[in-house]
Order: structure tokens, then C-alpha cells, then sequence
């Protein structure tokens, strides 16, 4: 069995999350400039055995598709010639930010912490896969 890969795609950074080989547990992987996104999936997937990727859907309050879904929609299309292999599953990212936010302040971190938002996505990241794993 191998993991699960979630992907918090943003224009700037995008956040990351993994599951264990067992597809149990996800946790946070990296947050990677979204320029370089592809060069690191292609290096991770080398080497780890991904069987399936998650990518955040972002939508709005309407359920109509946010404006950043145009540029997800051309990252999905790269990956899918990249990695044809791999199933791509979409998951509702309504309010992963501020969840994101919440855990940290539950987690004790202090406010400079928080504003590390590089963190926020790749924590956006994990609730994404969380919330997959949950679902499934």
C-alpha cells in the first residue's frame, strides 16, 4: 500500500501532506515554493511509493469554485502528464486556513509563530488529508 500526498496549492507556497504506508496517520510534510512544486513532487515520488494525491478544492461560501481554481486547474493537468499512474481525488478546502490558525494557537504557539505562513499551508495541507481520510 503506499501513501497518500495532499497538496494545499497556492500561487506562492504550496502546503504538503503525507500519510503513513498504511494510510492512517497524515502529518505535515513541507511547504514548497509553488515554483518548484513540480521538481519536488518528482523527487519525492521517486522515491516514496504514492499511490493517490489529494488537491484542495477551493470553493466559496456559494459552493461555486473560487478564483484560484483556474491555476489549480493548470497544475492538475501538468501533474496528470507528468504522473499519468496516479489517481487525483478533490476535496472541499473551505476554511483549512483558519483551522489551520486554530490548531496552532490550541498548540500553543506564540503570535510571530502563527504568522509563519508557510506553516498555515502545510497544517492546511494535513486537515485537507485529515479530512479525506476521514471521508473515504
Amino acid at each position: 500500500m503506499g501513501r497518500i500526498l495532499a497538496i494545499d496549492y497556492g500561487t506562492k507556497r504550496t502546503g504538503i501532506a503525507v500519510t503513513d504506508e498504511l494510510q492512517i496517520i497524515a502529518s505535515g510534510l513541507t511547504t514548497v515554493e509553488t515554483s518548484g512544486l513540480m521538481d519536488f513532487l518528482r523527487d519525492y515520488i521517486g522515491k516514496e511509493t504514492v499511490e493517490k494525491v489529494v488537491v484542495g478544492e477551493p470553493k466559496r461560501h456559494s459552493n461555486e469554485a473560487s478564483e484560484s481554481e483556474k491555476y489549480i486547474q493548470k497544475f492538475l493537468v501538468t501533474f496528470a502528464k507528468e504522473f499519468p499512474a496516479l489517481a487525483i481525488e478533490r476535496v472541499d478546502e473551505r476554511f483549512t486556513s483558519k483551522m489551520a490558525v486554530r490548531t496552532m494557537i490550541d498548540s500553543g504557539l506564540k503570535k510571530k509563530q502563527r504568522q509563519n505562513k508557510a506553516l498555515v499551508d502545510e497544517i492546511s495541507a494535513t486537515i485537507i488529508l485529515q479530512s479525506y481520510l476521514y471521508n473515504r
